[in-house]
């Protein structure tokens, strides 16, 4: 189904760079000073692209992967490769040399885009296993290996020589040679559990994603300003991060890192932002921790607000019967506490979306009181990503929104979310196996748990991460690692209890407190691992954890906890690119550790 104003995605961004020729699409760092691209100079570098990858061989249905972190090169890459017909490969710049080599072997590509010599150096590694790759095209210049033959962004473009009107004719009648259903990308799923399959995308699937989030959303506009900071890699940033800024006109500014987005917000000012829950969490406890530490008349003016916010949230956009009294007091409460808080993240915020993980629902809500609120939204890579989403017209905190239009949701007899519409995939790349499991007469199978009520989906957990304890309760690890994760001594959570007696937990504490602890209590110490085993930290945690299981029910209580000195990482290999727990990763590191808790259980 593609009842979309394009037949491709090329197709919107020529129609796009004629209808919004002089705005304004990407905005980067380039030695220090911000340089922008319009929507004509984008396209050009973008048919250059086409023209120097056609001139290497590259035919429709080719694909070619992009090693790299976000920059702009990435998608004038990404469009380059699509004005072929070619399919697009993304490979996560935190990928280990091994898990790169699967990616290129299992795809075919043989040509990679690189940001530069650290990536490359990847490809080197395991030059003798991937026989197939011909050349490596850089975004930076470096000197190659004779063995893997390297070139430069800009000699691939040909930078100097601009299109002829010949050239261009060329390139577009490829581009009218698309199809709606042809594949436009391979996405290896980042894989919790066994070997990455790779995601067959097509053209459609994005462009119906697009349409409909922009359709619903209701405030996607050609003067909004993004500011990227996901991993292009992932689809839930390449679709809603890229792709509709392309499809509204919108400005798309590359942060310069994850750890540099406060400033950038700041020098940016973004409208928009697509984030994971991570960097929500975080500026929430630091919010509420600096609110703590005013003065008491302060303090209990910012708990005022807050309450006042709640109750006008509630009342305009879930009941939808605002009063003028609730309105007058949340424009005090607006001018004197939430509009300071607005002008740290550039003071143009209108809205976040959010994806990759559940959302703890005090914290979404709290965005929202503060005006600049959280479109939670859900869906999978073989989703494209979205499948719903909270929206101004529709709110409901803890849930995930509701579908899509033209998709379709139920719920299987077991709980699992089936879902169907135009964003379902094409398949897994050269695994019919796999795909039949997956889709059961055009229903998709996403492995979450979950229930519909009043027309909004609720998610409980992943079928494959619930816990089946000894005693046959099955509880949902998330919601539980999510409470912890409120308390602002922890940072990662991680619960275990499967086919045991009870349940337990890793917890990793959050090391920029239990500093400000150690310093207010004249602990000493001379590591971490030296500090989370004091009698006075584990006491404090054993005092947080009695609260939160005063409200669980007896079965889903931690008896036991261990505190990590190191949080978990990708690096590490506990965690996903897209910020997940690797479950069984996590179990195998520190098996002992979690053994040991249930070693003195008598029954």
């Amino acid at each position: 189904m593609n009842n979309t104003a394009y037949r491709s995605v090329p197709d919107m961004l020529r129609c796009n760079a004629e209808k919004f020729s002089n705005r304004l699409a990407l905005k980067y760092r380039k030695q220090g000073a911000f340089v922008t691209l319009t929507y004509a100079a984008y396209y050009e570098r973008v048919l250059m692209v086409s023209r120097g990858l056609v001139k290497m061989g590259v035919k429709p249905g080719d694909r070619i992967a992009i090693l790299s972190e976000n920059r702009a090169g990435w998608v004038i890459a990404d469009m380059g490769i699509l004005c072929t017909g070619g399919a697009t490969v993304p490979i996560y710049p935190t990928n280990t040399p091994e898990q790169i080599e699967y990616m290129i072997n299992h795809s075919g590509a043989r040509i990679v885009f690189v940001s530069g010599k650290f990536q490359y150096s990847k490809l080197l590694k395991v030059r003798e296993t991937i026989p197939r790759l011909e050349l490596v095209v850089s975004f930076e210049r470096f000197l190659g290996d004779p063995k893997l033959p390297v070139t430069t962004f800009y000699q691939l473009s040909e930078i100097d020589s601009p299109i002829t009107p010949e050239e261009k004719k060329e390139i577009e009648a490829e581009i009218d040679r698309i199809e709606p259903g042809d594949m436009l990308t391979l996405i290896y799923t980042s894989g919790t559990t066994g070997v990455p399959k790779g995601v067959m995308l097509s053209h459609s699937n994005i462009l119906t994603n697009t349409q409909y989030l922009t359709e619903q959303s209701g405030v996607i506009c050609e003067n909004d300003v993004l500011l990227s900071f996901l991993p292009l890699s992932h689809i839930l940033e390449r679709t809603a991060g890229y792709y509709m800024t392309i499809r509204n006109g919108c400005l798309m500014a590359f942060a310069d890192s994850i750890e540099k987005v406060p400033e950038n917000m700041m020098e940016i000012r973004p409208t928009v932002m697509v984030s994971v829950p991570r960097l929500f969490e975080k500026i929430y406890h630091r919010i509420f921790e600096n609110a703590h530490q005013m003065p008491a008349v302060k303090r209990a003016l910012f708990h005022w607000a807050v309450d006042v916010g709640k109750k006008y949230v509630a009342a305009t956009y879930i009941d939808k019967q605002p009063s003028a009294l609730l309105n007058f007091k949340y424009s005090i409460a607006d001018r004197l506490i939430f509009s300071k808080i607005r002008a740290k993240f550039g003071g143009n915020m209108k809205l976040f979306c959010c994806g990759g993980a559940p959302l703890d629902k005090t914290i979404n809500e709290f965005f929202w009181v503060i005006g600049i609120p959280i479109f939670e939204g859900y869906g999978l890579t073989e989703t494209s990503p979205a499948l719903s989403f909270n929206s101004f017209e529709h709110i409901r905190f803890g849930s995930i929104g509701v579908p899509l239009n033209h998709t379709d949701f139920k719920i299987a007899e077991d709980g699992e979310i089936m879902v169907k519409g135009p964003q379902v995939m094409l398949g897994y790349y050269n695994d019919p196996v796999a795909t039949a499991e997956a889709i059961h007469d055009g229903w998709f199978k996403t492995g979450d748990i979950g229930h519909i009520d009043d027309g909004f989906i609720y998610i409980t957990d992943r079928k494959k991460e619930l816990i089946i304890t000894a005693g046959g309760k099955n509880i949902a690890p998330q919601p539980i690692e999510n409470e912890l994760k409120m308390i602002k001594y922890v940072s990662s959570a991680f619960v275990y209890g499967d086919r045991k007696p009870y349940i337990t937990a890793l917890i990793v504490p959050n090391m920029e407190r239990m500093l400000e602890f150690a310093k207010e209590k004249h602990l000493h110490f001379f590591e971490m691992e030296d500090l989370v085993m004091n009698e006075q930290v584990q006491k404090l945690f054993e005092q947080r954890l009695a609260d939160i299981n005063s409200h669980l029910p007896p079965y889903e209580t931690i008896k036991k906890f261990v505190l990590l000195p190191h949080d978990f990482s990708i690096e590490g290999g506990e965690l996903t690119p897209t910020m997940k727990l690797r479950r069984k990763v996590i179990y195998e590191k520190y098996k002992h550790r979690i053994e040991d808790l249930y070693l003195d259980h008598s029954n």
